[in-house]
């Protein structure tokens, strides 16, 4: 196949360099001039437990890209979404289609933009993190999904399922794509809440004294989903029946302890949002992804404090004005017991 990867960092980088292993013909575009001279010049490097070599790339900044292309993964940060989608129209061939390998709801922007013909949805839940210049790490094998946002298994839909599975041979279709974007948005909401601190993903979310929290936090978000008429789908020890409203407590925490056993298996022990907290000191998706479940929510009526207070605190982060500790995971736990 031949594709555009649009965003060549830890997400990108990665389906990139095993796509080109497999012979596609693969081109990368980064905004990081530092990264795409570092891949032109030495190859794209894969690291970490799961594998470990290194390909030749062929890397463009946006400015200095040049052509057209049938496929386009879209493997940027949510909020960039908008503006990366209107940046790589031009290089979209007019039987092509956008795919994104995003968190969030990001479908809906980029159908919005070129068109829900020419747009198909995926989930993708392998952990992976930009090192440096030309070099990244995956951290784990997990959950690769595509699928037609009106459902329909297509021939295209075969087609780029045939080349994902030269990423990971357990890459699968669906018809409830909207089914699995919804799932990971409650569990990303788990993982900002996190992200307010600096544990581990497994660490925090083992706490017997947050347990309540992360539950009642998922369940927020899949009230939301079910509004909508939305089926969710559980993934890699997520188990979306476990948090709906009357689940019995042993159920949640069932689901609780197989996301953690997952997690405490990944080379990739923090969220690439605690990442882009800690490590990077950059604005994170917290807007893009969790922004949507409080507006979708008023739209049907429904109340989301927990997501509304999770998305105050990672902004309170992001301006220097609290520290991650679990002093601030406390402060959203306070909205539970004001409940």
């Amino acid at each position: 196949m031949r594709l555009l990867i649009w965003g060549a960092g830890a997400m990108g980088g990665t389906i990139g360099a095993y796509l080109i292993r497999a012979g596609h013909d693969v081109t990368l575009v980064d905004s990081a001039a530092d990264h795409v001279a570092a891949m032109n010049t030495a190859g794209l490097r894969l690291t970490g437990p799961v594998d470990e070599f290194t390909v030749p790339a062929r890397a463009f900044t946006p400015d200095a890209l040049r052509g057209t292309w049938p496929v386009i993964l879209l493997c940027v940060k949510a909020h960039h979404t908008a503006e990366a989608t209107r940046a790589l129209a031009p290089h979209l061939a007019d039987d092509g289609y956008v795919v994104s390998i995003q968190n969030g709801l990001n479908e809906l922007v980029i159908a919005s933009l070129v068109g829900e013909a020419r747009t198909i949805g995926a989930f993708v839940n392998f952990g992976a993190d930009y090192l440096e210049p030309g070099v990244i790490q995956r951290g784990n094998r997990a959950a690769v999904v595509i699928g037609e946002l009106d459902g329909w298994i297509t021939p295209r839909l075969q087609a780029l399922h045939e080349t994902l599975c030269d990423f990971d041979d357990r890459a699968t279709m669906t018809t409830n794509i909207w089914g699995y974007l919804w799932g990971k948005l409650a569990y990303g909401a788990q993982l900002f809440a996190t992200a307010l601190t600096n544990e581990s993903i497994a660490d925090a979310l083992a706490m017997p004294r947050y347990r309540d929290l992360f539950v009642a936090l998922a369940r927020e978000v899949l009230s939301v989903a079910t509004a909508r008429g939305i089926t969710p789908e559980g993934f890699d020890g997520f188990d979306p029946r476990a948090f709906l409203p009357g689940v019995e407590p042993e159920v949640s925490s069932r689901s609780l302890d197989e996301m953690v056993a997952f997690n405490r298996a990944s080379a990739k022990t923090h969220s690439g949002i605690w990442r882009d907290l800690a490590v990077r000191r950059r604005r994170t998706e917290v807007d893009a992804q969790l922004g949507p479940i409080v507006t979708l929510g008023a739209e049907a009526g429904m109340r989301t404090p927990l997501t509304a207070r999770l998305i105050a605190l990672i902004h309170e982060i992001e301006e220097g004005r609290r520290p991650q500790s679990l002093a601030t995971l406390d402060a959203l736990n306070e909205v539970l017991a004001q409940a």
